[in-house]
């Protein structure tokens, strides 16, 4: 298929979680199921066969590339490779993803480069199937949209209604909703429809599923005629091909098939460390049982891996550390040094956790939380890669419980509390 699917993200976590106890989802079953749905439609959809592998090459606003970056991404993930710039070219896409492959932002980035910041009227509806999940897309739009001055409001059920008018009469630029609350507040008109321009279904079969389908097709007879329509779906329900058939125009088709590899092997731990600040100390703690093994420390961003190495340094503690933003040169020496077990400690961000086939790695620490969870995998894959058994150990804050609970979903696996003979395991 030449064209690929933007928008269907979270379904094939669905009918994962679905399949009855003691039987396993048959992934081959799955992919079977979508292509005979798909069999037949390519003239409805569009053919769009660009992949961008860097967020420079995406031709996006500075400010929009500061708020990704400062955000933590490094690398654009394989849907935001192909499905950011179509969305940016104002093209009706769909996008078929597991969940956690970094469709939000992906649409996200989409919607910002788009809006006119000078109106401050809302030109962008994103309508997600749960209050939590419209919450976490307005947590993303607003970091990405920082440098932007983006103006984000969630509308979603269980909150105040008067709050909410008040709130869309001061001026927003994006609404990200349930879409119960979304359609009261377009009856009331206190959320004008007549500068909308963009309309993203987020997890379009989970609300399929929730029943919300006649709630999506009230919403849409209030918007705008011409409008551009984005749909993201893990998998691609009769349902919702009938959605993007009703309302969309020769859609760009994105998708991202599901990673095959395993976390068989690795034994996965966390750490409550309730606040950011209590890391280091529970690092340095960790210490000398980092150093009996080699072990690589993941962070989010190259400015975490800098501050890092200064404190562990500053502790007299034996660390090697390497990132984007160091030559290649010196990253190679740096790695050389690490294979050859000279160094034991390796601190460094996602964007070289691909390149890390160290054989004696045996321990992998997120310091961090991956941003998305399929980098989880491609960390902690590190440590059980040849058959030796790994460690993995998760610090988690009181932010990151959403994020773990996340992790443990798409994985389908369960995180444990660090027991305190964790040397033992190594």
């Amino acid at each position: 298929m030449s064209s690929l699917i933007i928008v269907f993200f979270s379904m094939y976590l669905v009918m994962a979680g679905s399949a009855p106890e003691g039987t396993q989802f048959d992934a081959r079953q799955f992919d079977q199921k979508l292509n005979e749905v798909l069999e037949g439609q390519d003239e409805f959809f569009t053919s769009y066969d660009e992949v961008h592998d860097s967020f420079d090459a995406m031709g996006l606003q500075e400010n929009l590339l500061r708020g990704i970056y400062a955000y933590g991404f490094e690398k654009p993930s394989a849907i935001q490779q192909r499905g950011i710039v179509p969305f940016c070219q104002g093209l009706d896409v769909i996008q078929q993803a597991q969940s956690g492959t970094g469709k939000t932002a992906t649409f996200c980035s989409g919607v910002l480069q788009q809006l006119d910041f000078t109106l401050v009227q809302c030109q962008a509806l994103v309508l997600a199937p749960t209050r939590e999940l419209a919450q976490q897309i307005e947590k993303v739009m607003r970091a990405l949209g920082d440098y932007l001055g983006v103006k984000v409001h969630a509308c979603v059920g269980g909150t105040s209604v008067r709050e909410d008018q008040r709130i869309l009469q001061a001026g927003v630029h994006v609404v990200v909703g349930t879409p119960g609350r979304v359609f009261d507040m377009l009856k009331r008109q206190s959320l004008r429809a007549d500068s909308i321009k963009m309309f993203v279904l987020d997890e379009a079969d989970e609300m399929l599923s929730r029943g919300f389908k006649d709630q999506i097709y009230d919403i849409f007879q209030l918007l705008p005629p011409k409008i551009q329509v984005g749909v993201f779906s893990a998998t691609m329900p009769p349902e919702a091909l009938e959605i993007t058939r009703k309302f969309m125009s020769k859609p760009v088709r994105i998708l991202v098939k599901r990673d095959e590899l395993t976390l068989e092997g690795i034994k996965q731990f966390y750490v409550n460390v309730e606040k950011e600040d209590w890391k280091l100390e529970t690092l340095c703690d960790l210490y000398e049982t980092l150093a009996i093994t080699q072990s690589v420390i993941f962070v989010n961003t190259r400015r975490k891996v800098d501050w890092l190495t200064d404190k562990m340094r500053g502790r007299d503690h034996t660390v090697s550390a390497t990132h984007g933003d160091m030559d290649q040169n010196t990253r190679d020496i740096i790695m050389r040094e690490f294979r050859s077990g000279s160094s034991r400690v390796l601190i460094t961000t996602d964007l070289l956790a691909r390149g890390i086939d160290v054989q004696q790695v045996s321990l992998v620490i997120n310091y961090d939380l991956p941003t998305q969870p399929e980098n989880y995998l491609h960390r902690i894959g590190r440590s059980g890669r040849f058959g030796r058994k790994g460690v993995a150990i998760n610090f988690v804050t009181k932010d990151d419980e959403r994020m773990l609970f996340d992790i443990q979903k798409f994985y389908n696996v369960v995180v444990e509390e660090l027991p305190s003979n964790v040397a033992d395991l190594l």
